[in-house]
């Protein structure tokens, strides 16, 4: 094959509809703030998830700086190392003392490290669900009702999942969702929380926008906010590229079953185990690369660039191991995490990804087997 294989790709709609989609903004004049196209956008999510209360944000980590801001959590919150940095920066934006469990064969964060972990002075669990694979959600549910913690989910990565029949942003306190471009579904950039108290929704509104309480005869400032509202353009791509979710999860399904397929009989690479009760988005297609290989996950990452196949090595160190956390002294149990970044790559998945171009990587892989 003689073309380059990306590693990741924009789901775009047509090119028309967007067009018809923006055109009424220039009649409106309204490019943010709340404006008929974010509206419209808010009441098509809340009815595709069915989650009565949501609200949109200029990005994900905007959403999950301001929805932990929102419950007020004091002292440590038990999270996951293996995630994207944002999951810790807003921990610790939030002045909160994150506290490092450990991971299992889903990638997630294990109920039983999250037991370990809790203190008298633990607050919350924020965890995400990686690569769009769902935590186990319902024990987590009982440990907080049991020590009275609060549950964020940072749910980037999850959007299109679903557990038992139910969106996976039923689940927690809260549940923080990205639209960023490379997402299985996109508004270009953007975010969204769903929750389940009601009257969070008038905090967000003023988190959001600096903090700002427009009152009757005069404007107020009630809250120390930021500015993270979605601006119109980005609601309108969501509107266009929402109807077509389910069949880029469709097509992605597809490809993951091939990969699934033809990897089973590599010696020394492991596939996920995707479980029946789980209505999987496949935002990810990670792979473990084991001894009997003959090559490390390092290795295969850089002869698959040579091959141009783009693959992804996205969680190869811990949050705790950036340069900015060194030295601060975490409290974390990490034994398996720190095992498993050495070993996970991320294979290309994507919609308008091609069969012959899996049966290919797939091909490559093998031929590489030492």
């Amino acid at each position: 094959m003689n073309k380059r294989i990306k590693a990741v790709q924009p789901v775009m709609p047509f090119r028309q509809s967007f067009y018809t989609e923006i055109e009424s903004i220039w009649d409106t004049g309204i490019l943010t703030n709340n404006g008929e196209k974010a509206e419209k956008f808010k009441k098509m999510l809340s009815e595709y998830l069915g989650c009565p209360y949501l609200d949109l944000f200029v990005n994900g980590h905007s959403a999950l700086l301001l929805g932990i801001k929102a419950l007020g959590l004091e002292g440590e919150v038990i999270t996951s190392p293996f995630t994207f940095v944002s999951t810790t920066n807003a921990i610790m934006q939030n002045n909160l003392i994150p506290v490092f469990g450990d991971i299992d064969e889903s990638y997630n964060l294990t109920p039983e490290s999250i037991e370990d972990a809790i203190t008298p002075n633990t607050s919350a669990i924020i965890t995400p669900h990686i690569f769009g694979i769902p935590c186990k959600v319902e024990a987590i549910a009982e440990i907080a009702q049991k020590f009275h913690l609060k549950v964020i989910y940072d749910g980037a990565q999850a959007f299109g999942t679903r557990v038992n029949g139910e969106s996976i942003g039923k689940y927690g306190d809260l549940c923080m969702f990205s639209f960023h471009a490379v997402k299985v579904f996109n508004s270009i950039e953007g975010g969204m929380i769903t929750y389940r108290n009601k009257e969070l929704g008038d905090k967000f509104e003023r988190y959001r926008n600096f903090g700002i309480d427009y009152g009757i005869n005069e404007m107020d400032v009630a809250l120390i906010g930021i500015n993270a509202k979605m601006n119109e353009f980005q609601a309108a791509m969501g509107i266009v590229n929402l109807p077509g979710v389910e069949s880029e999860i469709e097509r992605r399904k597809a490809h993951a079953e091939l990969y699934c397929c033809i990897l089973r009989d590599v010696a020394g690479i492991e596939t996920y185990g995707y479980e029946k009760n789980v209505d999987y988005n496949y935002a990810y297609f990670p792979i473990k690369i084991g001894d009997e290989y003959g090559r490390s996950r390092d290795e295969l990452y850089m002869l698959l660039k040579e091959k141009q196949i783009g693959s992804r090595k996205l969680y190869d160190k811990l949050t705790y191991e950036y340069s900015c956390y060194r030295g601060r002294n975490f409290r974390k149990k990490s034994v398996n995490a720190e095992h498993i970044k050495n070993i996970t790559l991320d294979l290309p998945i994507y919609g308008s990804l091609k069969r012959d171009e899996i049966e290919y990587i797939c091909d490559v892989i093998r031929k590489l087997r030492k």
